[in-house]
């Protein structure tokens, strides 16, 4: 069979929500790409089928949403280095009829410092220990990340973390106990705020002690919406540099676009169908 267009797209389950579609769809009119990207929801029972659907069609790859990065590994043949650190597959591309699992969430964030501030050396401090976390994590050390910290309600997650950036990159990392408002240690470089405290309709600020951060800190949200969160406007009151959450997924499907159709796409213009999403 021949498709009219290539496929790529999305296997997420039906509270996800997906505004990637409208932003890789942009980026592939754009760009004059001869491809579709739609979104699936596959049930938790349904991901080893849905994946050889994508292998019986001749897919290019796709993205994967909770609760699937994890159990599509044994469905895949290859895992990237850095997925296999972190343990969990965003991304899927085709290599020749063998699907290769990467995950582009920490590297998008990477990405998004480019031109920000120095990572080779950087004191990072990740508030959570979830997914967000640890591709950040994971990513933000093999980077070049000199010390890494991570700050958690449950211990169990939040040491587990650190102890997996100390054991599988060169970073030093450490844990805290997130019991009380947090005051930012002395020197960070970079402070994430890796939950979901503030994402809509949920106006939550991450317990922080505003008045611990340095002005030289710059000062980050994974959260796509609101764009301008709660967190990163009561930093930017005390002089840091604040980045949105729209800059990690914007570079993540930068890389997701790359991995399929080899182009690497102007994020602009995702940027700008983001905002026309969310105001």
């Amino acid at each position: 069979m021949e498709f009219l267009s290539q496929l790529t797209g999305c296997f997420s389950t039906p509270a996800a929500g997906n505004p990637t579609v409208a932003m890789v769809e942009a980026a592939y009119q754009h760009h004059n790409l001869n491809y579709r990207y739609i979104n699936c929801e596959v049930a938790q029972p349904d991901l080893a089928d849905a994946v050889l659907g994508a292998r019986a069609m001749g897919w290019r790859g796709f993205n994967l949403s909770i609760p699937h990065k994890v159990a599509v590994i044994d469905q895949l043949d290859e895992i990237a280095k850095s997925a296999g650190i972190i343990g969990a597959v965003n991304c899927v591309r085709s290599d020749k009829g063998r699907l290769v699992g990467e995950n582009t969430d920490g590297v998008g964030f990477v990405d998004s410092l480019d031109g920000v501030t120095q990572i080779k050396g950087a004191r990072l401090v990740i508030l959570g220990a979830g997914g967000a976390a640890r591709a950040i994590a994971v990513e933000m050390a093999l980077a070049g990340a000199d010390e890494v910290t991570i700050v958690n309600r449950s211990v169990k997650k939040g040491e587990a973390l650190a102890t997996l950036i100390r054991d599988q990159t060169t970073a030093r990392a450490d844990f805290i106990a997130w019991t009380d408002s947090l005051r930012v240690p002395d020197g960070t470089d970079i402070l994430v705020n890796a939950t979901s405290i503030g994402f809509f309709p949920d106006a939550g600020v991450p317990a922080v002690d505003f008045d611990s951060l340095d002005p030289g800190t710059v000062v980050a949200d994974v959260i796509v919406n609101p764009r301008d969160t709660p967190f990163l406007s009561r930093a930017r009151k005390k002089g840091c540099r604040t980045l949105d959450g729209h800059g990690m997924l914007v570079n993540q499907a930068v890389r997701g676009i790359a991995h399929w159709t080899g182009v690497s796409v102007d994020g602009a213009v995702m940027r700008a169908k983001l905002a026309e999403i969310f105001g």
